[in-house]
C-alpha cells in the first residue's frame, strides 16, 4: 500500500499518468456538439419498450487535442465519445461461479423507475473478464493526408457516470465508478443511470496509439455486434484531433500515490466526468456508546521480548495481543461486545499474483533473491469490517477495536482486537491494524518454511472483488490512503474493509517478498491467510486461506520463478 509511495516504472505507472492525461484532455475539451451527435435536450425521456434503455453514441465535442508526453509511447485516446442511456437504466451482472468456471454476464432488465421487471444473458463468451464489453469501439484514424495509421478497439467500462443529459435525470449513479482489474475478482455490477451517459473512448491505458504531433481525423462507431445486441443507431462521429508534444511531462512522479497497488477502485474509464460525485457511504460519524482513549483497557499486554526473537507466535513486528473480552459484569459501560446474531465480515484471500524475483526493497538485505508477489483479502460480508484505533497520549500503539452493526447500520456494539502501530518506512508512513493478514512460504508438502515480515496493514478498499454477494457497497469510501490510516500524530483512527471490496498490497510495497536465496529449486505455495490470530470476530473463519502454487528454478543471483494458472485464470 502506498500514499506517498513512489512506486517503479510499471504498466500501472502508464494507466495512472494516462488517467492523468485524459482528465486534462478531456478538461481541455470545448464543447461544439452538433447534429446527430448532440445528447437529448432537456425534458422528459423518449418513448421506448418498457425494461428496454435507449442507448446512443455521441461525441461531446467535434475537435480534440490529446497530448503525447515525453518518454510515452504514444497518445492515450480520449476522444470525448460517450454512450447516452434513456428510457430505462442500463446494467448487467457480470459473475463467475469459481476460477474452474468462465465468466458470464446477464442484463439487468428494469423499468423506467428502476424496478427489476427481468433479465437477459449476453451471448456465451461476449464477455471475457471483468474489464467492460470488449471491443465495442470500432476507431479509424487518419493523417492530414487521408492514410489510415491507427485502427484501434476499444472496450467500454460502463461504470464511469461521466454525467447528466437533463435536469430530471437522477441527481447521483448508484452504480460502481470503475470496472474491476484483479485477476481474481469474482463478480461485478455495470451499470449507467437512466438519463446519464457514461464515457466510451478508447481509453486502453496498456495500449497507447502512436500518433506523431500533428493533425488527424477519427471515426468512431459502435461495432456491430453491440448495435444489433442493444439496438444502438448506425451512427458514426467524426472528431478532429490534435495531437500535440509535451517535452517536459514524462518524468516520473505524476501517477496517482494515493493507491495501495496496482487495481484501484478509482475510475479506471473515463474519469473525467467524475469530479464532484460523492463517495460518502461510510461508518462514521461514532456513536457516543464507544470507548474512548481516556477509558481504554490497560490490559492490551505487551509481549515482551518473546516474539523479537522468533518464538512462534507468527508477529515479527512488535505487535501486542488483545486479550478475550472480560465477563460482561466487569466490562465498561456502553455496548462492548457482539451481540448474538449480529451481522459480520467474511473475510477471504485471494491466490497471490503478480510474482517475481526481485533483489528486494527498501530494507533487504542486498545481494539476495526474493519471491515478491501482489496479495488481497477481502470481505464477502454480510458486514463491513470496521476497526478505530485510539491512542493514549504519548503512546507508540494504538488500542483497536472491531465495531458491529445491526441490518440497519445502527452501531449494537464493539470488542478490543488488537493495535495499530506506526510504520515509519518509506512506501507506508501510516497506521497498521496489527495481524490482519500473513503471508508464508510453503514447502511442496505444504510446511512453513518462510514467513513473510509483513504482519500489518493498512486497510483500504482498493479493489472490487464481488459486487454481487449481499450489502456489496458499490462505493465505499476510504478506496486509498488519503481517506484512511491516519498520520503520525493522529490520536484515532478508522479503518473499513467494505462488503464486496478487498485490499490489495502489490509486490513494491516494503516487506512484501520472501528470501528466497538459499532455497533449493523446486514446487513451493505462497499462503495468504486472513485474519491469522483470529481476533477479528467473522461469520466463517474456515474460508481464510489461499494457496498459489510457484516454481522455484536457477541459482543465487540468477533465480527464475515460474507460476502455473489458477484453473482458468491465468495471471502470474
Amino acid at each position: 500500500m502506498a500514499l506517498a509511495d513512489e512506486e517503479p516504472m510499471t504498466s500501472q505507472h502508464h494507466r495512472s499518468r494516462a488517467r492523468r492525461v485524459a482528465l486534462a484532455a478531456s478538461a481541455a475539451l470545448t464543447v461544439v456538439v452538433t447534429g446527430a451527435g448532440a445528447a437529448p435536450g432537456a425534458g422528459a425521456a423518449q418513448a421506448g419498450t418498457p425494461g428496454k434503455p435507449k442507448l446512443k453514441l455521441i461525441a461531446a465535442s467535434n475537435a480534440v487535442t490529446l497530448d503525447r508526453w515525453e518518454g510515452e509511447p504514444g497518445v492515450y485516446l480520449d476522444l470525448g465519445t460517450y454512450v447516452t442511456v434513456d428510457n430505462a437504466p442500463l446494467e448487467f451482472q457480470v459473475k463467475r461461479k469459481s476460477y474452474k468456471d468462465p465468466v458470464v454476464a446477464q442484463q439487468i432488465l428494469r423499468d423506467a423507475k428502476g424496478k427489476k421487471i427481468g433479465s437477459k444473458a449476453l451471448p456465451a463468451g461476449l464477455v471475457k473478464d471483468f474489464s467492460g464489453l470488449p471491443d465495442f469501439l470500432e476507431v479509424s484514424i487518419k493523417n492530414a493526408q487521408g492514410q489510415e495509421v491507427a485502427k484501434p478497439k476499444g472496450t467500454f467500462c460502463p461504470n464511469n457516470a461521466s454525467g447528466r443529459l437533463r435536469p430530471d435525470a437522477p441527481a447521483t449513479s448508484h452504480y460502481p465508478e470503475s470496472c474491476p482489474t484483479n485477476p481474481f475478482t469474482l463478480g461485478s455490477v455495470w451499470g449507467v443511470e437512466k438519463g446519464w451517459a457514461a464515457n466510451s473512448s478508447t481509453v486502453d491505458y496498456d495500449k497507447p496509439v502512436d500518433l506523431p504531433a500533428g493533425e488527424y481525423t477519427a471515426k468512431v462507431g459502435v461495432a456491430k455486434k453491440y448495435r444489433e445486441l442493444f439496438g444502438i443507431p448506425n451512427d458514426q462521429r467524426t472528431i478532429k484531433v490534435t495531437v500535440r508534444q509535451i517535452s517536459n511531462g514524462g518524468g516520473e512522479g505524476r501517477g496517482m500515490s494515493g493507491m495501495h497497488g496496482g487495481h484501484s477502485m478509482s475510475g479506471m474509464s473515463g474519469m473525467s466526468g467524475m469530479a464532484g460525485h460523492s463517495m460518502a457511504h461510510h461508518y462514521g460519524p461514532r456513536g457516543a456508546d464507544e470507548p474512548t482513549p481516556g477509558a481504554l483497557s490497560h490490559a492490551l499486554e505487551d509481549r515482551g521480548l518473546a516474539h523479537h526473537l522468533g518464538d512462534g507466535t507468527g508477529h515479527t513486528d512488535g505487535s501486542r495481543i488483545a486479550p478475550a473480552l472480560k465477563p460482561a459484569s466487569q466490562r465498561p459501560t456502553g455496548r462492548a461486545g457482539a451481540p448474538a446474531g449480529v451481522p459480520k465480515p467474511d473475510l477471504r484471500s485471494l491466490p497471490a499474483w503478480d510474482i517475481a524475483i526481485t533483489d528486494g526493497e527498501d530494507g533487504d538485505a542486498p545481494g539476495k533473491d526474493y519471491l515478491a508477489f501482489s496479495a488481497n483479502v477481502w470481505n464477502a460480508g454480510p458486514a463491513p469490517l470496521v476497526v478505530d484505533g485510539f491512542r493514549k497520549p504519548g503512546a507508540d500503539l494504538m488500542d483497536a477495536y472491531q465495531y458491529f452493526y445491526d441490518a440497519k447500520g445502527k452501531q449494537v456494539g464493539y470488542a478490543p482486537t488488537g493495535t495499530m502501530e506506526w510504520d515509519p518506512r518509506v512506501g507506508h508512513e501510516h497506521w497498521h491494524f496489527t495481524d490482519f493478514a500473513s503471508y508464508r512460504l510453503l514447502a511442496a508438502d505444504q510446511h512453513e518454511i518462510v514467513k513473510s515480515g509483513k504482519e500489518a496493514f493498512c486497510l483500504a478498499n482498493t479493489d472490487a472483488i464481488d459486487y454481487t454477494v449481499k450489502n456489496a457497497n458499490f462505493k465505499p469510501y476510504n478506496t486509498d490512503l488519503s481517506t484512511a490510516c491516519g498520520q503520525q500524530n493522529s490520536i484515532s483512527v478508522r479503518e473499513v474493509l467494505d462488503v464486496g471490496s478487498g485490499d490489495t498490497y502489490t509486490q513494491y510495497r516494503p516487506g512484501q517478498s520472501f528470501d528466497v536465496t538459499d532455497l533449493p529449486n523446486g514446487t513451493y505455495y505462497i499462503q495468504v491467510i486472513a485474519n491469522p490470530e483470529k481476533r477479528l470476530q467473522e461469520t466463517n473463519l474456515k474460508n481464510n486461506v489461499a494457496l498459489r502454487k510457484v516454481i522455484l528454478g536457477g541459482e543465487p543471483g540468477k533465480r527464475t520463478v515460474q507460476v502455473p494458472p489458477v484453473d482458468l485464470v491465468n495471471a502470474p
